[in-house]
């Protein structure tokens, strides 16, 4: 990567709507000068000051003309791929994802959503609204149920999905383990196959959790064809990105009956339109993309933005969780 001010002379900038990077950093004495926007007019404001900038969600790739001074940039997010990578070479700027950063949070929260379908939480808290006390069922397919015992599929084994495997094997869950290079390790599953084995074992499973990067293999990766594989017991829970499953012919799927239901933290639009059948459909709980969040996310992400800056300072030619 190119070379950088010292720590006294480096102007770093953050931009995101809501995350709190520059006072988290502040905090932390550095010495850096930091400026921060919550809007793209800020941020188009601040960009020709900047040496480093972290964001997520903000970024769009006319910004390296506008920020001639810019050598790096620390996404906040594990996802990339909004960057364009050959405009980032071009312009000399490295790119470090903050993978890892968030591996807690959503292999917990895809739990909790495993959870909330299983134990029919959403259901009750709309009964508790309309302040209804269900009885006792007799029929088992409106009963709670159990995770123990029930096999599940964890399509990505990166980081959020080994701890996912883990978490599960602690519910006594038999975990079943996809990644591009099943070689790669089972991260404590019972078993691994590569991508192309999905349709073949997709009808074992009870549920089927997405956490893997969205990329032209994955894109469309859930569709009318392993969907259709799924059995009509089994639930998909996606902490991925919403156009790693055919959102189309995931409600289709759903009003049909042919999967028993969705807990879904992406969606292929976000926030997903007023006019979704999603925010209405019976069996789907949607939570709104917070699968990543915490009270130390920005810490988290500051941990690898601080060590990265220690590597250029220090000669290093790499950057933990370099992509350009």
């Amino acid at each position: 990567m190119g070379m950088l001010p010292p720590r006294d002379k480096i102007t770093i900038g953050f931009a995101h709507v809501a995350y709190n990077c520059k006072a988290r950093l502040d905090a932390r004495n550095l010495g850096f000068r930091t400026l921060e926007a919550r809007t793209r007019a800020e941020l188009d404001a601040m960009l020709p000051e900047l040496d480093v900038l972290s964001l997520s969600g903000m970024w769009r790739n006319d910004i390296p003309p506008l920020a001639p001074k810019l050598r790096y940039v620390q996404s906040m997010s594990a996802g990339t791929d909004q960057y364009d990578r050959a405009i980032m070479k071009a312009a000399g700027i490295s790119l470090a994802s903050a993978a890892g950063a968030n591996a807690k949070a959503v292999s917990e929260h895809a739990i909790s959503l495993m959870l909330a379908m299983t134990r029919r939480l959403p259901e009750a808290r709309d009964n508790q609204h309309k302040k209804f006390w269900r009885g006792m069922q007799s029929d088992f397919w409106t009963r709670e149920d159990e995770l123990a015992g029930k096999t599940l599929i964890v399509v990505g084994m990166g980081r959020i999905g080994g701890r996912l495997i883990r978490l599960a094997k602690a519910f006594e869950m038999h975990v079943i383990g996809v990644r591009a290079n099943p070689a790669a390790g089972a991260e404590g599953a019972d078993e691994v196959f590569g991508m192309d084995a999905l349709p073949a074992i997709l009808p074992r499973a009870d549920m089927v959790v997405l956490v893997c990067p969205l990329t032209p293999e994955t894109t469309g990766l859930m569709n009318a064809t392993t969907l259709a594989a799924m059995k009509p017991s089994a639930y998909l829970i996606n902490c991925a990105r919403g156009k790693v499953c055919d959102e189309a012919e995931l409600i289709a799927a759903l009003v049909s009956g042919k999967i028993k239901g969705a807990a879904l933290d992406v969606t292929a639009t976000e926030p997903l339109p007023e006019t979704s059948p999603l925010w209405t459909l019976p069996n789907v709980f949607i939570t709104p993309h917070t699968g990543g969040e915490t009270c130390v996310y920005e810490d988290n992400v500051l941990d690898l933005l601080v060590a990265n800056l220690e590597r250029v300072w220090a000669g290093e030619s790499t950057l933990i969780n370099q992509i350009v």
